[in-house]
């Protein structure tokens, strides 16, 4: 009889780069390198949000862009080397994977950031035309709007789709995944937008 699931063999090294892609996205490079700057606890900063938005509201743009890269790396550069050295399969379990370290991280309670960043490097890694596609809905709603968090809701959802036009459907399961963590940790962003309460870009808190 066939396995379903390919056996052991198969399985095994996805569970085990599954969580090593966690245990790397869940580096909460946020916090360290505003701690390590002297800027206190990013935690108890505007939003509390770990991620690069938050560390822009302590007024170091230098850093917040620091975070932006190295959160989008944690993301994009294991999804890449699993996906040139073990193919699309790794690839995707890993990119989920570091996407669920970043959000809910071990090494901090598993209390992280949003995941947007990662979220990023994981899509250019993956299928770097709906990775274009994605930053370019971003940028235009969040110009047009000045709300990140819609920004960030309407990327994540142009994603799957873009993948999908572009032909690559295999990855269509996984990003629609990823979209659907963002949507969770965007809840309280979802609800100010909707009550019209949502702070826009470059105000406090949120």
């Amino acid at each position: 009889m066939i396995d379903p699931l390919g056996g052991p063999g198969y399985w095994w090294p996805l569970a085990a780069a599954a969580v090593v892609a966690y245990l790397i996205g869940a580096i909460p490079f946020g916090p360290l390198l505003v701690k390590l700057a002297g800027a206190g606890d990013l935690r108890t900063i505007g939003s509390g949000n770990t991620g690069a938005t938050n560390v822009l509201r302590t007024g170091r743009k230098g850093l917040a862009l620091a975070v932006l890269v190295l959160d989008a790396l944690k993301g994009g550069l294991p999804t890449a080397l699993a996906y040139a050295g073990f193919g699309p399969d790794m690839a995707k379990v890993v990119a989920l994977a570091a996407v669920v370290g970043h959000c809910w991280p071990v090494y901090l309670g598993f209390k992280g950031g949003k995941g947007v960043a990662t979220s990023a490097g994981v899509v250019f890694a993956l299928v770097p035309l709906a990775g274009a596609v994605a930053l370019a809905v971003f940028v235009a709603v969040v110009w047009l709007s000045r709300y990140v968090s819609l920004g960030s809701l309407t990327a994540c959802a142009a994603a799957p789709l873009a993948a999908w036009a572009l032909g690559w459907h295999a990855f269509v399961p996984v990003l629609a995944a990823i979209a659907l963590v963002i949507v969770v940790k965007h809840a309280s962003n979802i609800r100010r937008l909707l009550a019209g309460t949502e702070n826009k870009l470059g105000a406090a808190g949120g």
